[in-house]
């Protein structure tokens, strides 16, 4: 008997592997598995509310963005979660007033949590990330990120870093200079990725906001995978002055080094909003919807984006859109999505080979060291919708800049137009 029910079950579980591994159609024939088709995300890293220094409530805040087509966003607070009991004092005839007013209209009276404190003011509860997600997520279409912004300084020059996907609140700590104050949070984050089990990804933010961070010193953290090439607050400076290099040209210059010099891996580069302000649209307000990602991956999940990101397999956008990407050792080749009555350029730039790395002092103080002008040269552009490019083998890297004839909606500064970028790809030498 016993040996019959041991066949019996057997028999059992491997018929039901079969239906699993067979599924048949109506006419009894096998059909094929779904195929896992890859599809692109739109989403936000860098983002705050009242939990910090952001001007509007959690909800409204992920609302507006779910609202507009997001698919992912990471609400990054300065050195702290959200969770726990926290409570926020609303002034009379203040932002906050305003913003509590439009909250209650969204979300109504008996979701918003009000109280009067011992000296008459209004207090709103603000919701935990825990509380409010369910209210807002939607599989497949609308994801919340937990994130924290790694708040620091090292000699009064800011050291700021998103940690995406954590699980605990990270306590920043200082290093011996703005480069060990990079790798020492950088670590510690890393550490809750492993001790948890958690995919997590960290980025380095706006390097000339109060020109904290130079490329040496970005240069001197190897562990150092990314960083926000493009921030939509006015104060980042990601055009750089007169003395002191761009963002993107930072790119350039950490990417030749890194790749052509001390053979490490590419750095990627990010857009981002850094959102503050919500209720006053204009230059000069830190506002949502400047600059964002667009991520390919097969599911949207934080374990999938974060995935996709460290494998490059993204890029970002002030507006821009692509169609198709393909993004490789030998040929790089996109297909732009159009606007009516709108041009676009895509440049493609390179370092070469021979390219000279030497350089020059700073000309002020905490600034970069001069490199060659031709780091990071347009080595050919086109005009029109469609652009490819294929590497003579001759360059480091190659990544594209996509430019249009669109002004920005709501630009980081007067002028900006909507722009792409896509992620750099390493070109092998030709034998």
């Amino acid at each position: 008997m016993r040996f019959v029910l041991s066949g019996l079950l057997t028999l059992v579980v491997l018929t039901a592997t079969a239906v699993r591994q067979s599924p048949r159609s109506e006419s009894g024939e096998p059909t094929p598995e779904p195929a896992e088709v890859s599809r692109w995300f739109k989403g936000n890293l860098h983002t705050h509310t009242l939990w910090s220094d952001g001007d509007d409530f959690p909800e409204m805040v992920a609302d507006w963005y779910r609202r507009r087509d997001y698919h992912f966003l990471a609400l990054s607070e300065h050195n702290v979660l959200a969770e726990g009991q926290t409570w926020a004092a609303i002034p009379a005839k203040s932002v906050r007033e305003l913003a509590l007013d439009k909250y209650l209209q969204r979300f109504g009276r008996s979701w918003v949590e009000q109280r009067k404190n011992v000296l008459g003011v209004t207090e709103v509860r603000l919701k935990p990330l825990a509380e409010f997600r369910s209210l807002l997520e939607q599989p497949g279409q609308f994801l919340l990120i937990p994130a924290e912004e790694i708040t620091y300084s090292y000699a009064k020059r800011p050291v700021h870093m998103n940690a995406i996907n954590l699980r605990d609140v990270i306590k920043p700590i200082q290093g011996d200079n703005v480069a060990e104050t990079i790798r020492v949070n950088l670590r510690l984050a890393n550490e809750q990725a492993k001790k948890t089990g958690r995919r997590m990804l960290t980025f380095l933010n706006h390097p000339n906001f109060q020109w904290g961070v130079n490329v040496e010193d970005m240069l001197a953290v190897e562990e150092l995978r990314f960083f926000e090439v493009y921030n939509g607050h006015p104060g980042v400076r990601n055009d750089g002055d007169a003395k002191r290099p761009s963002t993107e040209r930072m790119w350039d210059i950490l990417l030749t080094l890194r790749m052509g010099k001390l053979r490490l891996g590419p750095i990627y580069g990010l857009a981002t909003d850094d959102s503050h302000n919500y209720h006053k649209m204009a230059v000069g307000q830190s506002n949502p919807g400047r600059g964002w990602i667009q991520v390919r991956a097969v599911h949207l999940t934080a374990e999938s984006i974060v995935a996709a990101l460290e494998s490059g397999d993204f890029y970002g956008s002030t507006g821009v859109e692509l169609s198709e990407l393909v993004n490789g050792p030998e040929e790089i080749r996109l297909k732009i999505k159009p606007k009516p009555g709108v041009t676009y350029r895509t440049q493609f730039v390179a370092t070469l080979r021979d390219t000279p790395t030497d350089s020059k002092p700073a000309p002020v103080e905490n600034g970069s060291r001069v490199y060659s002008e031709e780091i990071g040269k347009v080595v050919a552009e086109v005009e029109g919708t469609e652009a490819a490019y294929k590497p003579t083998g001759k360059e480091i890297y190659v990544r594209a800049r996509v430019i249009s004839s669109q002004a920005h909606a709501n630009p980081f500064k007067k002028g900006d137009v909507e722009s792409a970028w896509t992620q750099p790809v390493e070109v092998r030498r030709r034998q």
